[in-house]
């Protein structure tokens, strides 16, 4: 393959130039690609935005399970037979524990995740305090909340308590999404993330490859959130977990899911790309390649799905060569040798 294909992305990209739907096609499964130059463009891209750096985030599953809505992906969703602990949102005292902890293990943010279709009136006024209090102690770091439908007041307020992101992932595209979920619509999604911004909140908003999408559904949910300018994009790669209604083996390789995240890089060249859940389970061996399309990794694992262990991940970001985002002296969290 002549070598022009892959510096055209990468100037296209650095140029904020929109892909065509052709091109993005071939970057998802021209088999003639290379897989090692194509991670190169998008780490060109990559770099020229965030240079060579990785921020980690840190989950606090801060409610679980008793979810009325059927995403069939979910292990918390009310048709799901998965086998999980389920709980109501902890006191704030455990939050705010939590939040130091992730903290001082190098997070550059505490994400709090809450189960359920939304934000009710009692819910963001507990929310408000949460936020106002991990402020007041941290005011420098970042937090971001994800309890399903927000309104443009619930917003407002959550802004107003110092709240920097929202997580409301789109997870599929619009023409996809009947298949995943039946209880709420795309566009339920799509107004939330509408309601957030309008109240100047940065966005956090992602998707899930493998539950029998269509490449043109990677490319539509890629272009669509470019379109809402999201800061924050976890692409995550499903997790079979039993007893969900999405519990087979998604048939994602190693290669096609990195094309999937130098797809979003090449189509969100300033956002922070997340490689989110499964990417342990998914990637394999090639884990490490993820760090070239994205910048952002969790740590700790997942909602209900366990992950690598701390010290392995940091581990990994260092050995590559990649810098660590944050404040804190994460050194002695890395052991020398595994």
């Amino acid at each position: 393959m002549d070598r022009t294909f892959y510096m055209d992305l990468a100037r296209q990209s650095m140029g904020r130039e929109e892909l065509e739907n052709t091109v993005c096609e071939r970057v998802l499964s021209d088999p003639g690609l290379e897989i090692l130059p194509l991670l190169d463009a998008a780490y060109q891209v990559r770099k020229a935005f965030h240079g060579n750096k990785v921020r980690v985030h840190i989950l606090n599953n801060a409610q679980n399970g008793h979810c009325p809505e059927d995403c069939h992906y979910c292990a918390q969703a009310k048709t799901s037979q998965a086998n999980i602990e389920e709980y109501g949102i902890k006191p704030d005292a455990e939050i705010m524990e939590e939040a130091r902890q992730a903290y001082a293990k190098g997070a550059s943010c505490y994400c709090m995740v809450f189960a359920g279709r939304g934000a009710s009136q009692s819910r963001i006024d507990r929310l408000t305090g949460v936020i106002g209090q991990i402020k007041k102690e941290f005011p420098g770091k970042e937090i971001c909340v994800s309890t399903g439908f927000v309104t443009s007041d619930g917003a407002v307020q959550l802004k107003k308590a110092g709240l920097d992101r929202l997580n409301h992932n789109l997870n599929t595209s619009q023409q996809h999404y009947p298949n995943i979920c039946t209880t709420h619509t795309f566009d339920d999604r799509l107004n939330t993330l509408l309601a957030a911004r309008q109240a100047g909140i940065k966005l956090c908003s992602g998707m899930i490859v493998g539950m029998g999408e269509k490449n043109k559904d990677i490319i539509d949910v890629a272009k669509q959130l470019r379109a809402l300018k999201a800061e924050s994009i976890p692409v995550n790669l499903l997790v079979p977990i039993e007893g969900n209604q999405l519990s087979v083996d998604s048939g994602l390789t190693p290669e096609f899911c990195l094309r999937v995240l130098c797809l979003f890089r090449f189509l969100n060249p300033k956002a922070e790309i997340r490689a989110a859940a499964g990417r342990e389970l998914q990637l394999r061996s090639m884990e490490v390649m993820a760090l070239y399309p994205a910048n952002s990794l969790f740590l700790q694992g997942y909602l209900n799905a366990k992950g690598a262990a701390n010290d392995k991940t940091l581990r990994m970001i260092r050995d590559a060569g990649f810098e660590i985002l944050s404040d804190v002296d994460i050194g002695p969290t890395i052991v020398s040798k595994p």
